[in-house]
């Protein structure tokens, strides 16, 4: 991103100098469809006689006029307007042509494909409403915002005060006229345009304000819209949060907009929530998928008070935002709606994303190190996100949920539409629980890595326990021994069941920690530590215990219990403790009596990766076979129409490797197989021509004749994947290049391309691409903007191989590029660990 950066010195001092007040921004969407005319008015204070700049990322400026004066347009360079002679206060008009996007950064424009209609919707986080007017983009500079906008007249235009009626300003075109925000951050600020449906309803807040909702998408998706549904999660947990939070939602409408090529689960736009179109459901999908939107739509409502209403200073307090949202929507998922297992689902998915990215050579605390804007861009992570909100539970854990509850509440009445740091939340939260947490920030917040805890259990000749102790260990780079406040869970095999029979909670810290209570006790056929998962900390599973669960895993009685076991193994196989091949033994074992939706989602994904890069070279194609061929033995052997059916399904797309495996798939798509209660609609025939395409077995007529049938957004998707995944150089270079070489491709049409690039039953043909991608990713970094770098940086990078060519490679580009940007060494090394990890594997794999 050259000149578009910006460091958190620069933020301090510009904040220094100056305090805005209020934006007039003036849109006029009508003029083609490269650029949109933005005029922005400013007003603000500033030290008098000081220079400062203000953002802007502009195709020309036009007029550039401060307290009446013009400004010649070369002060407007790399992405910064030059302000000097600073009066006290100050009137700045600016008026640019800036550019529409496709990669989900500013203001996006989409096409549908279906209808040929235009869409736009803003995204700004982290420094992108500067993309569409010109603004001092940082979180600290909150001001009020006027939007008026030109757009066709047919349009629906929102944003993030209610919106108004439209203005005939000519044929065919209307302008509306915003009224003014509350004071807010910049990058929450939201616009979204275009021929948008809706429906809407109403509910009355808890300081008895009628509050308005909303719910868009586009018209060729809105037949699959479930807006009654998605109305009633949002009552839940607007009732749940008014209770819990001691504080009314504080804005003055409700919008929830479904947009095309949206680059993240969701965006927190106050009372103009912008989403994924995955949310609309056109086909069959999972109970996993079900909740994890139900848990988004929690997550940015929470957002309206973490993070819209009190804002972090600086993004090294980025987890003010989200490890809280992270926290407070699962919470409200179990106690507010009838996905009562969430912290199981958070168990599966989030802590296993916060332990593997807490291992990488890229962790850092929860509260990081934030220098400049790209440092925030890739913090976007399982540090910030996962593991911050695993802290956070077990913090309530230690408070008590009350007293935190009641800590939060004081936190926003006292910094309600203003900025905070990690100390302004610690105050409330020292106050309502009467804790010291200095130490406890320092060391959960404040310090990088996660502990590994072990049980040490002696018997006697007669099966009782002589000594029960729990060893905490940490790794060399992060040596960091935490207090952990968790339960230990005895379980034993009765009548086919493995159920607990005893449990005790306690506190552990230290090297070791001994449990005489349990002294006496019959040893159990499992001890599980961290049962009910109160702690943040990898656990692992003694001898016993371990072939306990192998045998009978999908015997233990409570989802979250399993859920823990299962995280257990999956974590032993991953540091190279336990093999693969047995890994595999274990899921294809247990996983099809598995009831909990992300558990299953999450397991399959893990036994294809052990397959594909854990297990030992020369018996990789074998455990390839294996996991296909158990997942569809898992497939027919599900109930008609389940959960489970479909998950194993879609498992045989992604792992077919065999000529007869791929065939099953063709049957299976054809329906010349038929399992009872599987509908192949419109996502699962793209997904199994998927595994068609790579198998070699269709070519790119057949993909342009399935596009045909669905020529939608998704099936563009789709179709890109597909392509990219066709075998061979020469398909592999055509995608390359496609990807490389050209910049025009919109953001998910990269993002499909390079997951079919990277295919693992083609992943051999990448080989000769490892120099290729070396040669170019610097390159690529420099020249595109940051989402679609990354994208690429990320999804080109051939990690399926997982061999000693690549590593090698790998750290060469490493050493040699001591000086390229430090968020693109950052991602190459954490390609690196994931390979490194995976040969050490490998070498466990092949004892």
């Amino acid at each position: 991103m050259p000149g578009e950066n910006l460091t958190r010195s620069e933020a301090q001092e510009r904040r220094a100098i100056v305090d805005t007040k209020a934006y007039d921004v003036t849109l006029d969407l009508t003029r083609g469809a490269e650029v949109f005319r933005s005029r922005s008015v400013v007003h603000f204070t500033a030290t008098e006689g000081a220079s400062t700049f203000i953002d802007l990322i502009a195709r020309e400026v036009h007029e550039i006029t401060l307290n009446g004066r013009t400004i010649d347009a070369s002060a407007y360079a790399d992405s910064r307007i030059a302000l000097d002679e600073l009066a006290a206060d100050n009137e700045l008009v600016i008026e640019a042509d800036c550019l529409y996007t496709n990669t989900g950064e500013g203001l996006h424009r989409f096409v549908d494909p279906v209808d040929d209609e235009v869409y736009l919707y803003s995204q700004f986080e982290v420094p992108d409403s500067r993309r569409m007017f010109a603004v001092f983009e940082q979180p600290d500079l909150k001001a009020e915002f006027t939007f008026t906008v030109t757009a066709p007249a047919h349009w629906k235009v929102v944003s993030n005060s209610p919106t108004p009626d439209p203005i005939p300003a000519g044929e065919g075109v209307a302008t509306w006229a915003f009224e003014a925000t509350p004071k807010m951050s910049s990058y929450i600020t939201a616009l979204i345009a275009g021929p948008y449906e809706s429906t809407h309803s109403e509910l009355t807040n808890a300081d008895g304000r009628v509050i308005p909702l909303g719910i868009f998408a586009r018209k060729s998706l809105w037949q699959y819209m479930d807006a009654d549904y998605i109305f009633d999660k949002t009552r839940e947990g607007f009732a749940y949060y008014a209770e819990k939070f001691d504080y009314p939602y504080p804005f003055a409408k409700y919008d929830q907009l479904f947009v095309p090529e949206f680059n993240a689960g969701a965006m927190e736009n106050i009372g103009a929530v912008t989403f994924t179109e995955t949310y609309v459901f056109r086909s069959k999908v999972t109970d996993a998928i079900k909740e994890r939107r139900v848990v988004t739509i929690l997550h940015e409502l929470a957002h309206m008070w973490f993070g819209d209403l009190v804002t972090m200073k600086w993004w090294n307090d980025l987890w003010l935002n989200e490890s809280f949202a992270e926290w407070a929507s699962t919470i409200a998922t179990a106690e507010a709606t009838e996905w009562k297992a969430a912290w199981t689902t958070f168990n599966a998915m989030e802590k296993t994303w916060a332990y593997r990215q807490d291992q990488l050579p890229s962790t850092h605390p929860i509260v990081a190190e934030i220098n400049d804007l790209e440092d925030v861009q890739v913090n976007f992570d399982g540090i910030t996100y996962a593991k911050g909100g695993s802290v956070l539970k077990q913090l309530t854990a230690w408070v008590g949920i009350e007293e935190f509850f009641a800590g939060v509440a004081a936190y926003f009445k006292k910094h309600a539409y203003s900025n905070t740091e990690l100390s302004d939340l610690l105050v409330e939260l020292e106050a309502a629980s009467g804790r010291d947490l200095s130490t406890w920030s320092k060391k959960w917040l404040e310090t990088a890595g996660v502990n590994t805890l072990s049980p040490v259990v002696d018997t006697d000749v007669d099966g009782k326990i002589t000594r029960f102790a729990i060893t905490q260990t940490a790794p060399a780079d992060y040596p960091t021994i935490r207090p952990h406040r968790l339960g230990v869970g005895f379980y034993d095999l009765v009548d086919g069941a493995l159920t607990r029979s005893h449990y005790l909670e306690l506190d552990v810290d230290g090297d070791r920690t001994d449990v005489p209570e349990l002294k006496g006790r019959k040893r159990p056929d499992l001890v599980l530590l961290n049962d009910n998962d109160l702690a943040y900390a990898k656990i692992r599973l003694d001898e016993v215990s371990l072939r306990t669960a192998i045998e009978h895993l999908s015997d233990i009685s409570d989802p979250l219990a399993r859920s823990l076991v299962w995280g257990a193994a999956w974590d032993q196989t991953r540091d190279a403790e336990t093999a693969a091949t047995d890994y595999i033994e274990l899921v294809l074992g247990n996983i099809g009596n598995e009831t909990e939706s992300t558990t299953v989602r999450t397991t399959l994904a893990q036994v294809q990766q052990a397959a594909n890069t854990y297990v030992a070279p020369e018996a990789r194609d074998a455990a390839r076979a294996r996991v296909a061929d158990g997942v569809w033995e898992l497939a027919q052997a599900a109930a008609a129409g389940s959960d489970n059916q479909l998950q194993f399904a879609q498992a045989l797309a992604s792992s077919a490797s065999t000529p007869e495996q791929v065939e099953r798939a063709r049957q299976l798509r054809d329906g010349e197989i038929v399992l009872d209660g599987l509908e192949i609609d419109t996502d699962l025939s793209w997904q199994l021509l998927v595994a068609l395409a790579a198998g070699g077995v269709v070519d790119e007529a057949a993909i342009d004749a399935a596009l045909a049938e669905d020529n939608t957004a998704k099936g563009g998707e789709f179709a890109a994947q597909a392509r990219a995944a066709l075998p061979g150089r020469e398909a592999k270079q055509k995608a390359w290049d496609s990807l490389v070489e050209r910049s025009d491709l919109p953001n998910t049409i990269v993002r499909s391309a390079a997951a079919g690039l990277t295919h693992p039953a083609t992943i051999s043909d990448l080989t000769a691409f490892v120099p290729q991608y070396f040669d170019r990713i610097s390159s690529i970094w420099e020249s595109r903007t940051f989402q679609i770098a990354d994208y690429l940086a990320t999804g080109l990078y051939p990690s399926g191989l997982a061999n000693h060519d690549l590593r090698d490679a790998t750290r060469a580009w490493l050493s040699a590029n001591p000086d390229a940007a430090p968020a693109l060494r950052r991602t190459v090394a954490e390609s690196l660990a994931v390979v490194e990890r995976a040969l050490a594997a490998q070498e466990r794999d092949a004892e």
